[in-house]
């Protein structure tokens, strides 16, 4: 009998023994399902948060340097945090001493923050992220227009009321009609609307949720002062990147006027901090998830261990039949093994069962996706789990002695 044969038999004889024990065999199988629940649940939460991320931040170019007070990564200590909280902010004049000193930068865009009511006649959007910059934010900030225009030099340079608004805005404003032309109240100040931003679709909705305003605009209406939060500074070819970091670097300290034993009060931050940060992120919560899985799956497992010791007691007297009439050790291993992984990979259906609809409503809040990966990765964990916890009573029954197994009642 060859090994593809006596898979087919002990399939059939495994699946005839799972239906003739229905209930013992989904008890068995309660530590699985939860188990295939958290590992699918936690791989489609970290495989959509991941996408989601990379599809927010795809709009910026690995060419792109943010200059701000502090560092992405985050202060280490409570007196870091003080100290950076010190460094005095960046200014407009060092914008605009980074445009025009710097060879090899492409673009520099200073960018100032608020939040803001907005209206347009009885409609209103809440909580929009004010944003005042200049005409070079549409290289520095990889922006894409999805109708009318972006901001252009004349309207930052004269500090025009105009604005570009961010798709979510736009839809809550204005319904079936063309936002362009049309005036909307910022705060209590009129702003013409020049062009709607094209749709990020970021996980947390405020790239959508945004206006863009000429700098000068900003900080009349809303900031009075020459302040800035960070300035961005889009690098002329990716191959000059570590060089241009170094130019921004030294340029920087100048105009910081630091002195050569001084450290550095600002931050040059890159696109490479944000992955590291969120694959450290998303490497905690997975080792979270791998913890609860991992108990979830030792608990089935013990389980399905039990009822198979159980399984190869009560059919002990099958065994020394199969063995009396030329069944081989291989066959009857083979046999409680995969009746074993039958168990475990209904209990993986069952769970994959659960966590289907728990997936859709996740969708709802949260960026995550059923792939045909993490289905896979979830039938492959059952169907391990159901060979290891199974080995045991499958090697035990294979070792029975036939005359011993034959007398016994």
């Amino acid at each position: 009998m060859n090994l593809l044969t006596e898979l087919q038999e002990g399939l059939a004889i495994s699946w005839a023994a799972v239906r003739a024990n229905k209930l013992r065999s989904v008890l068995t199988t309660l530590g699985i399902v939860i188990g295939i629940v958290t590992v699918t649940l936690m791989g489609t939460a970290i495989e959509g948060l991941n996408g989601a991320f990379l599809r927010t931040i795809s709009h910026i170019g690995a060419d792109v340097f943010f200059v701000q007070r502090q560092d992405w990564s985050g202060p280490d200590t409570e007196e870091q945090w003080r100290k950076i909280q010190k460094r005095p902010r960046l200014t407009i004049e060092q914008a605009s001493a980074l445009e025009r000193d710097l060879v090899t930068a492409r673009a520099v865009a200073p960018l100032a923050f608020d939040q803001r009511l907005i209206k347009y006649g009885k409609r209103g959007a809440t909580a929009v992220t004010i944003i005042g910059s200049t005409e070079q934010l549409l290289l520095t900030g990889g922006i894409s227009i999805s109708d009318g225009r972006f901001l252009s030099a004349a309207d930052a340079q004269g500090g025009r009321p105009v604005c570009v608004i961010g798709s979510t805005v736009a839809t809550n404003l204005f319904d079936r009609e063309s936002p362009l032309g049309k005036k909307i109240m910022i705060g209590d100040r009129p702003f013409e609307v020049v062009g709607v931003l094209e749709k990020q679709g970021d996980m947390f909705g405020q790239f959508d949720n945004q206006a863009i305003i000429p700098l000068r605009q900003f900080t009349a209406a809303f900031q009075h002062t020459r302040e800035v939060e960070l300035i961005e500074v889009k690098v002329r070819d990716v191959a000059e990147l570590e060089s241009a970091q170094e130019e921004l670097h030294s340029v920087m300290r100048r105009l910081r006027r630091l002195a050569p034993g001084d450290p550095d009060d600002f931050a040059i931050n890159q696109q490479e901090q944000i992955l590291k940060m969120v694959h450290k992120i998303t490497a905690i919560i997975g080792g979270i998830g791998l913890f609860i899985t991992g108990l979830s799956l030792f608990v089935g497992g013990i389980g399905i261990m039990n009822i198979m010791f159980v399984s190869v007691a009560a059919r002990t007297r099958e065994i020394g039949i199969r063995k009396a009439i030329g069944a081989k050790r291989r066959t009857i291993l083979l046999q409680f093994l995969v009746e074993a992984a039958t168990i475990c990979l209904i209990g993986g259906a069952i769970g994959l069962g659960i966590a289907w609809p728990l997936t859709w409503i996740l969708q709802q809040y949260m960026p995550v996706t059923l792939s045909p990966v993490v289905v896979s990765l979830a039938l492959l964990v059952s169907l391990v789990t159901g060979v290891l916890s199974g080995f045991v009573p499958a090697w035990r029954a294979a070792r029975m002695n036939p005359v011993d197994a034959l007398r016994s009642e």
